[in-house]
């Protein structure tokens, strides 16, 4: 028997010591939740880990995005809505103006009641916007929409705006371009018609200058006509391209889902199988204590004999 150094006694501490250090790694895994805590735990499962993560993020952007874009069309097709009946509206006072059933008086008031609608036509145009960005037209115009004198000023058309529903820089949705006001429908004749009519005064007759006329009633029907079909394309377009972000967002939100899952078989602990662990260290600890006091009991005999 060796009495300078004890053996036994050394190899239970450091089966102890082993023991300890597996408890405190299983404590920390109980604690968190996760079974890789740190590079040494599983260095290949946490690049994984950490990449699948990373993917979900931009995925949740994009969702994001989506919903976002989702708002946004819904806002210009709303207000595409409310222009469309303004040019119901309109044809309607038309087809009233091409009768001789109407007076001229009657056509001075269908004329200021047209100036006003087409006016308002315009403020759509001008107002509509999401987080400051113009929906309708390229931008808000320095002149009073609503003054009857800038009624057919040039507004530039609004260019295809684009949504990035996705991880990569190529998952883009675009739109087409949109220039819905009066200049962009190409009313700007039926504007100044109604405008210049609107002026006549109560003894206007059919040979006065600038009155409000059957034919100019007819012309105005057939710009309404074109007006309505370039303003239900710009319509159909944003409803088929919300449709569109509606379906991308959807599929990311599936993704999502299933890559979570992913992430969470690779990184997240089993607690059932953790605490049975847990246990069983525990257990093999309180028997190295045991076993590291009996080492200890057998070199106190032997000095005990000596004595």
């Amino acid at each position: 028997m060796r009495i300078n150094t004890n053996i036994s006694s050394l190899g239970a501490q450091e089966a102890a010591k082993n023991t300890n250090s597996s408890i405190g790694n299983s404590l920390e895994k109980l604690s968190t939740g996760l079974k890789i805590n740190k590079a040494s735990d599983d260095a290949s499962g946490l690049a994984i880990a950490d990449k699948l993560r990373t993917q979900v993020t931009s995925i949740n952007q994009g969702i994001s995005n989506g919903n976002s874009a989702i708002a946004l069309l819904q806002i210009t097709d709303k207000s595409m809505a409310e222009q469309s009946k303004i040019l119901d509206t309109i044809k309607s006072k038309l087809i009233q103006a091409n009768t001789d059933t109407t007076s001229i008086a009657g056509r001075t008031a269908i004329a200021k009641d047209v100036t006003k609608l087409l006016q308002q036509l315009n403020n759509i145009g001008e107002q509509t916007n999401y987080n400051g960005t113009t929906l309708l037209q390229a931008s808000r115009t320095t002149a009073d929409a609503s003054a009857e004198a800038n009624l057919t000023a040039a507004r530039s058309a609004k260019g295809g705006l684009s949504f990035q529903i996705g991880e990569g820089t190529a998952d883009l949705i675009t739109t087409r371009t949109i220039n819905s006001n009066v200049a962009g429908l190409k009313l700007s004749a039926l504007a100044k018609a109604v405008r210049s009519g609107a002026k006549m005064s109560a003894g206007a007759t059919a040979a006065t200058t600038g009155v409000f006329t059957r034919t100019m009633a007819q012309s105005g029907q057939k710009a309404i006509d074109k007006a309505i079909t370039t303003l239900n394309g710009y319509r159909g377009d944003i409803g088929s391209t919300q449709n569109q972000v509606e379906s991308a967002v959807r599929n990311l939100m599936t993704q999502s889902t299933n890559i979570k899952a992913a992430e969470s078989v690779i990184r997240d602990v089993d607690y059932a199988e953790e605490s049975a662990n847990f246990n069983k260290l525990n257990i093999i600890s309180q028997a190295g204590s045991y076993a590291i006091s009996q080492s200890n009991a057998t070199q106190q005999n032997v000095l005990r004999l000596l004595q």
